[in-house]
């Protein structure tokens, strides 16, 4: 595997010097998809002809059994199946070649990434193992939904300024009952160690900024990768209650232990926020006036449960930023509410606080990079039923986006007649995609050709499959292991238990 990767390099710099000082795009996508057709070792022409297919198919991928009809693809349809279910996909060579790709990066010179999960959701698979219950949005406000599928966990570098594109570096499918912040803490300690490795980060290099949303414990999630060159920049909800630093000890009389915790800072009770450490006021052109204020060196007050439960001695003070931000309107004219946002920094400046809310507004962009994958490359369209056979088929999905991304100086606008023209370096990952069977017929292909074949008989008419596909059942699971049950006050038909109104609590 380090053979093939030193390869895979040494073969990108040799085609990058033979390219004409064009920064390397070609060479790039020339050294990449080689690198990743040595990353398939078994079933490997049809894989790759298959992720050639994606790529080339003329409108959206609306299923994986229409893409064996795709010129690209020279195989049979039963070919193309037995490639995903059993075919094997060297996902530790692919996820090293994915690392040292050129990345987007932010002003400064540092690797912003965003870290989300999207489910691949699979209601109807009843013989489909390892599901759990996915948390989707309905269609009317503030309906959510619990829908049976896969989650991945994906993490993507971003770029700066108003742009559809991200890089994609790795893909992981979130088993039921796992702890969720645990798993993506071994993610991002796999994901730096590669970049590391790639010389995507050297030292005295500005730390990667790793920006997540809601739903994910920041102050546990920096104290668990304390020891990396990273940042941590969360979403909070409004409802958070934090602590300043401890007073100083001042031995009284009457003595008594150190306080270990200073005073509330209450989301919700603008009394409690006392004076900012910083606050800024930008006008821009999508959102208005961003009004942004800091507090410096807040930390929640951890208690003895979840995650913590097990936790031996005092427990730890983790020290961070707490920024608000407001702005005048929003694009879409819903409800105007304050984002607040924690930053494992401290001792913030300006500049500290400007980079991180503007960073956190480009979190956004890997939901474009979602879409992509789900409506037009077609993520989420194939039945499969086995977790490996979806394993396969993302990180196809994933490297023929990666494709795209380094094809970007390459392509051509082939608009629409309705569609108006753009600039070469305003494209979108779809109009690229159109132009990519082009670029494709001048870097050529790794693959071998097909050999005549005959199909397989079958299954002899008359005669009933007995043998039957195992059916699982989804549960929602606890990170212990055991199946959630609904409180008996929870039950439809019975009412809320009225309980006494607990005091606030970090």
């Amino acid at each position: 595997m380090l053979l093939r990767h030193r390869q895979f390099h040494t073969r990108a710099a040799v085609i990058s010097m033979a390219d004409g000082g064009h920064g390397g795009s070609f060479g790039e996508l020339v050294a990449f998809r080689q690198g990743f057709y040595d990353c398939l070792t078994r079933r490997g022409d049809v894989l790759f002809e298959l992720c050639e297919a994606v790529l080339c198919a003329d409108g959206p991928v609306r299923s994986m059994v229409g893409l064996s009809l795709v010129g690209e693809h020279r195989r049979g349809h039963g070919a193309l199946y037995d490639a995903v279910n059993h075919g094997r996909v060297e996902i530790a060579c692919l996820r090293t070649a994915l690392a040292g790709v050129r990345l987007p990066r932010a002003a400064d010179g540092r690797l912003v990434l965003a870290v989300d999960v999207s489910p691949w959701l699979r209601p109807d698979g009843a013989t489909c193992p390892d599901r759990s219950f996915c948390h989707t949005y309905g269609r009317g406000r503030n309906e959510h939904q619990m829908i049976p599928g896969w989650p991945y966990s994906i993490i993507a570098a971003l770029e700066t300024g108003r742009s559809s594109w991200t890089a994609p570096l790795d893909a992981q499918r979130l088993g039921p009952g796992v702890d969720i912040l645990a798993v993506t803490a071994s993610q991002i300690r796999d994901l730096v160690g590669r970049l590391i490795d790639a010389g995507q980060w050297r030292e005295n290099d500005p730390d990667m900024l790793f920006v997540l949303d809601a739903g994910y414990d920041g102050p546990r999630l920096a104290y668990l990768l304390s020891d990396l060159p990273i940042q941590i920049l969360v979403r909070l909800r409004s409802d958070r209650v934090f602590r300043r630093p401890a007073p100083e000890y001042l031995h009284p009389p009457e003595g008594g232990r150190p306080a270990r915790h200073g005073g509330e800072f209450v989301f919700k009770d603008p009394a409690s926020w006392g004076t900012e450490d910083i606050a800024t006021h930008t006008d821009t052109r999508r959102y208005g006036a961003a009004t942004v204020v800091a507090w410096n060196r807040l930390h929640p007050r951890l208690q003895r449960r979840s995650a913590w439960a097990d936790w031996v001695g005092p427990m730890p003070i983790l020290e961070g930023t707490v920024i608000r931000l407001t702005v005048e309107q929003l694009p879409s004219g819903g409800v105007n509410k304050p984002v607040w946002l924690w930053w494992s920094g401290t001792d913030t400046t300006i500049g500290d606080v400007d980079r991180c809310w503007r960073m956190f507004l480009r979190r956004f962009d890997i939901e474009h990079t979602f879409r992509m994958w789900k409506q037009t490359l077609g993520w989420t369209r194939p039945q499969v039923r086995d977790p490996d056979s979806a394993d396969r088929w993302t990180w196809l999905i994933l490297t023929a986006y990666t494709q795209l991304r380094l094809s970007r100086a390459l392509a051509a606008d082939l608009r629409l007649p309705w569609e108006k023209p753009v600039a070469p370096h305003r494209l979108t990952p779809a109009r690229v995609r159109r132009g990519f069977r082009h670029i494709r017929a001048k870097t050529g292909s790794p693959a071998s050709a097909p050999k005549p074949s005959r199909p397989g008989p079958g299954r002899p008419p008359g005669v009933k499959n007995r043998h039957h596909a195992t059916r699982y059942d989804v549960g929602l699971v606890l990170v212990t292991g055991q199946t959630y049950t609904r409180p008996a006050h929870h039950q439809k038909g019975t009412k809320p238990r009225r309980t006494a109104q607990t005091p606030a609590r970090g």
